[in-house]
């Protein structure tokens, strides 16, 4: 049996501070397109600037599932003391 890993490999682009500095609006353009920044001083990695998800342009509806979940009295008892025992970190 013959099996295939296929594996993505992301470049990343390695920058020294000083070559930062100089062109951070240039690298900026890049992570605003995905791409990822590894920082390094003199070549040893110190941080990973990443970009940040992009911001929702309609606000998150509220009550999707509203109705198809039903919740019968027992779920508002209070737990069993086992239960409890476990949540404090202790032995029943």
């Amino acid at each position: 049996m013959l099996v295939y890993n296929l594996v993505y490999y992301r470049t990343m682009i390695r920058l020294n501070i000083h070559e930062a500095k100089t062109h951070l609006s240039k690298y900026l353009a890049k992570l605003e397109k995905g791409e990822t920044i590894l920082l390094c001083r003199r070549n040893e990695p110190i941080a990973e600037i990443r970009p940040l998800a992009a911001k929702r342009k309609k606000p998150r509806p509220i009550g999707l599932d509203e109705g198809k979940i039903k919740l019968g009295p027992e779920f508002f008892e209070p737990l069993p003391d086992e239960l409890l025992a476990y949540f404090n970190g202790e032995k029943p």
